[in-house]
């Protein structure tokens, strides 16, 4: 832990002593475009939008004239503008695949989640040396010398044993040590995992409350989810805890999952989440739901990454290789799809489409409750490709109730009142940061036309549909 912190610290005065070098951008108006600011407002048809030095500088009525002077003037006569969508759970890989795919899909800012990740270039390859480089590509990033997404960094995870990607903190004292490590570190928030004893979590997410940092992550394993949320969980990714909560025999299934994960009995312990399903009780799901409300918990189902648990990959390509000429796979550098293709099956699990439909039901139900919810992914995990995945997890948001408005909310103005950025992003409004997407078609009318791009504005910068293809022809070179 000393070795890792005295890097860590080195790097954040490296990056203190850099002075960036934000270059100026060419202004831009956007004419005649039909605006979706996400508030909830109508639609805004035939409107000019002006962007000056990275940011919204007006928005007017067409008929209003605006001098082009040395603007780049865009007729967007039958396009929507909607702002940049946010990825809130990813695990970023390669610069050169990654951050091409997110931007090419529209996604200008991503919650790194941290930890161990695929990367056979070596850039990322210890967990001191995957926060540096992320850091590394944030400022590139900021400075205007690379392209990709605004970026949200973990930092290292924190679990009850090693294992790559983690540091272990096995009681209370090492949990509040790994904390204080990634405040000084200047890490953006804290994430936990699942094997935290409950002292060990208590412990993290007391010392999180002192050092005025966001925790979020997994609810372990030992922990009622109730009790997380009391003790300040932020959001809680892939509903872990969430169906063991709603049961009747709450404490009962807390205790068996241990047994299991003692015993390393796989079957049993996957066996838990079923027996909850089974147990299910209406009236504790509605307490525990509102107490979601009055906590301000948020919920990032990772509902592309449940789906694929659940059922395999019969969804895709059942029972067979990832072929060479697969749409989108053509994306995958080679080591990325031989993971997938070890990690593949080609039948649903036994009890999978159980399992799924009630992780479908209980977000429907925690959304009919007014829980509030994030949009992520958990890409690269097998099957869901960084960028393109995301309009996946929308679709299935609208498919459980979450209206195409509500499910755009939750890639846009979620993500930016969860990171308290709601004066910087979040809507289309004047004064705000220029991280737009320009579509040929209403997602209020279809939820699928968030993936009809015509371009994507990346902090002020206009990137036209030729550009956003070049820049997928290079990853697909990358990947080759």
């Amino acid at each position: 832990m000393k070795s890792l912190l005295l890097t860590l610290l080195l790097f954040s005065s490296f990056l203190e002593a850099q002075s960036p070098l934000i270059p100026s951008t060419k202004p831009l108006i956007l004419t005649h475009v039909t605006i979706i600011d996400v508030t909830g407002s109508p639609a805004k048809p035939d409107m000019n939008v002006v962007i000056r030095n990275h940011r919204i500088a007006a928005i007017v009525r067409s008929s209003s004239v605006v001098p082009p002077g040395d603007s780049e003037v865009v007729d967007a006569t039958g396009k929507f503008l909607i702002p940049g969508l946010w990825d809130m759970h990813v695990h970023t890989g390669r610069k050169d695949i990654f951050l091409p795919l997110y931007i090419a899909n529209g996604v200008t800012g991503v919650r790194d989640m941290g930890g161990d990740i695929e990367d056979p270039s070596g850039e990322l390859s210890s967990l001191s040396g995957r926060y540096v480089q992320l850091s590394l590509w944030r400022q590139a990033i900021e400075e205007g010398s690379l392209i990709g997404p605004r970026l949200v960094i973990a930092g290292f995870l924190i679990d009850g044993f090693k294992w790559p990607g983690n540091i272990a903190a096995t009681n209370a004292e090492e949990g509040r040590q790994a904390v204080d490590v990634l405040k000084k570190t200047g890490a953006d928030f804290v994430k936990v995992k699942s094997f935290l004893s409950k002292d060990t979590f208590i412990a993290i997410a007391a010392e999180s409350r002192h050092q005025h940092m966001v925790l979020a992550g997994h609810v372990p394993d030992a922990v009622r989810v109730a009790d997380a949320s009391d003790a300040g969980q932020k959001s809680i990714e892939h509903l872990t805890g969430i169906a063991v909560g709603c049961s009747a025999i709450e404490r009962q299934l807390i205790d068996e999952k241990a047994q299991a994960f003692a015993a390393r009995d796989r079957a049993r312990y996957a066996s838990v989440e079923l027996r909850a399903k089974e147990t299910f009780d209406a009236t504790t799901a509605r307490v525990l739901f509102s107490r979601f409300v009055t906590n301000g918990t948020w919920q990032v189902p990772t509902l592309v990454e449940l789906r694929r648990n659940a059922l395999g990959d019969v969804t895709t390509n059942p029972g067979q290789s990832l072929p060479e000429d697969k749409p989108l796979w053509v994306y995958l550098p080679a080591s990325l799809r031989d993971w997938w293709n070890k990690n593949r099956t080609a039948t649903a699990p036994s009890g999978g489409r159980e399992l799924f439909s009630s992780e479908l039901s209980l977000t429907q139900k925690m959304h009919e409750s007014g829980v509030l919810f994030l949009a992520g992914t958990d890409t690269p995990n097998p099957s869901i490709l960084p960028g393109f995945a995301l309009h996946d997890e929308l679709k299935l948001l609208v498919s459980v109730g979450f209206s195409p408005m509500e499910a755009i909310q939750a890639a846009t103005l979620n993500p930016a009142r969860y990171l308290g950025r709601e004066k910087d992003m979040g809507t289309i409004d004047t004064g705000k940061l220029a991280d737009l997407i320009l579509l040929d078609a209403n997602p209020l009318d279809d939820i699928s036309n968030t993936q009809k791009i015509r371009a994507v504005i990346v902090d002020g910068r206009y990137l036209n549909r030729e550009t956003l293809d070049a820049m997928l022809a290079g990853v697909q070179s990358a990947a080759r």
